[in-house]
């Protein structure tokens, strides 16, 4: 059967068409499409608070273009979540009905600690250490999710106001890099190494700027590299001589700011980097409840 999961996100919006094959006691999980539209919902919200009609228009548009993919794969099962933009927003009720009514989805806001238990979904399908230290890094537009993982066990995980739209949109408060820096106190009490796993569309076009392979790492002081090489380049530099997307090319600092900051708090210097996301601990979550039924 074939399983959707349409993630709403702060920077765009993507819709992830996977399908599920059993074997017996055997499962397997193939990817199908992948659709990813940047309608950039954050930078409504981070700057006035609301959701703006013609950002309103161009999620109900996206939406609907969303149920015909799924219909003509033939979709049987999905589920629909937002994320910190939706979150925050105060016009929500109205976005959310107004969705509902004219795409015929209804969408679920989910919590900062649901998102960061979604994203960890993915650790248990990575070839890692089981006795290993990882650190679970997820920056989105408007939110970074922060797990804590030791000998295969989620230890805990927390979202953080720390977003690359939202920086955009007028910086992030310095309370809540002392918040983070606080919180990751906990890690002088883990031995052994650590090793930070990143993951969003960010992080994945800094690991192939630096050509990286599938099982690299990617290091500290490669990502300050990286930094140094970008930020003094304008919007149209980066889009021209690296070949970003427009819609990469601007958050892709902020981004590399939140990642290079937070390994420093961590005490971390490498980090690998999976392509998955939300999107892909949501069809996680729907495969275990298939299983159960």
């Amino acid at each position: 059967m074939k399983i959707a999961a349409i993630d709403i996100g702060s920077n765009a919006i993507r819709l992830l068409i996977e399908e599920v094959h059993r074997h017996e006691n055997q499962w397997r999980i193939d990817k199908v499409s992948l659709t990813r539209v940047p309608v950039r919902l954050g930078d409504d919200v981070f700057r006035t608070g609301r959701i703006s009609d013609e950002k309103l228009r161009q999620l109900v548009k996206t939406m609907r273009a969303f149920w015909y993919l799924m219909d003509v794969h033939q979709v049987e099962m999905f589920r629909v979540c937002a994320t910190s933009a939706m979150r925050e927003a105060k016009n929500r009720k109205k976005v959310i009905e107004t969705v509902e009514r004219e795409a015929n989805f209804r969408i679920e806001i989910l919590s900062g600690e649901m998102e960061a238990q979604l994203i960890f979904k993915n650790y248990f399908h990575q070839n890692l250490n089981s006795k290993g230290n990882y650190v679970y890094l997820d920056v989105g537009g408007g939110s970074t999710e922060i797990t804590l993982i030791n000998k295969g066990k989620r230890i805990k995980g927390q979202s953080f106001d720390l977003g690359t739209v939202r920086s955009l949109a007028g910086g992030i408060d310095p309370r809540v890099w002392s918040d983070v820096q606080q919180w990751l106190k906990s890690l002088k009490t883990m031995p052994n190494k650590r090793i930070a796993i990143g993951t969003g569309g960010n992080i994945n076009t800094l690991f192939k700027l630096q050509g990286k392979k599938p099982n690299d790492l990617l290091t500290l002081d490669e990502l300050k590299n990286l930094y140094k090489l970008l930020e003094p380049l304008t919007v149209d530099e980066r889009i021209f001589n690296f070949k970003l997307r427009p819609d990469r090319a601007d958050v892709i600092i902020p981004a590399c700011e939140i990642y290079i900051k937070i390994l420093q708090l961590a005490g971390i210097k490498e980090m690998l980097v999976p392509k998955i996301g939300l999107s892909d601990g949501m069809i996680l979550d729907m495969v275990d409840q298939i299983k159960v039924e």
